[in-house]
């Protein structure tokens, strides 16, 4: 039953997402920021994805379970491993977003696609749809990933995987959270043309 679910969710999201792309109307901008009507279409995509995953927990702990393994397989890994960088790649990749096929958070972390680091804005302040990256000292490097679904001005509203009720970056499921803004180390944007600006 859950495989039928999860089938039927990529057939909707294969045609939203192709409607989508085989329109060629663009908004025109209309103010520095402004983004075309394909890129808030695809946001929307994205959104829809990482909301239907919302839920989803690991089934006999230890980074396992049907949906968990589903995002693991997505960046070619086996059961047990971290997953927050894989269920990223799982939205992002069933969207038709290119970004990178990893279960590695710092594979998100590229200078060219940071649009805010460390509580300052780089290009544009962050939108729904696009990951932050949380900075762990005793690992030196960003070890955990998520989606930004609202960007507040002290709070942010996420969708995350292989968190929990805690905040850890080693829980048991997808989890809509709020967050201080000071958590947040970067914040990347692979749907709209950062790399471009």
């Amino acid at each position: 039953m859950a495989k039928t679910k999860i089938i039927h969710l990529y057939i909707l999201c294969f045609f939203i997402c192709n409607s989508i792309f085989s329109q060629d109307a663009i908004s025109p901008l209309t103010s520095k920021g402004a983004i075309s009507l394909e890129e808030a279409e695809l946001r929307k995509c994205v959104k829809e994805l990482y909301d239907s995953q919302v839920g989803v927990r690991e089934i006999g702990g230890e980074n396992r379970g049907d949906h968990v393994e589903m995002y693991l397989a997505s960046v070619k890994l086996g059961p047990g491993y971290s997953w927050c960088a894989a269920f990223v790649s799982w939205c992002y990749q069933n969207a038709g977003v290119d970004a990178p096929i990893s279960g590695w958070v710092p594979s998100f972390a590229m200078k060219n696609k940071r649009i805010y680091q460390r509580g300052k804005f780089l290009k544009r302040k962050p939108q729904m749809g696009d990951v932050f990256m949380i900075w762990y000292y005793k690992l030196n490097r960003p070890a955990h990933i998520g989606f930004v679904d609202h960007w507040g001005e002290k709070w942010i509203t996420t969708v995350e995987g292989n968190t929990g009720d805690d905040g850890s970056r080693e829980g048991d499921g997808v989890y809509r959270k709020r967050r201080l803004k000071k958590q947040v180390w970067a914040v990347s944007d692979f749907v709209g043309s950062t790399d471009k600006q």
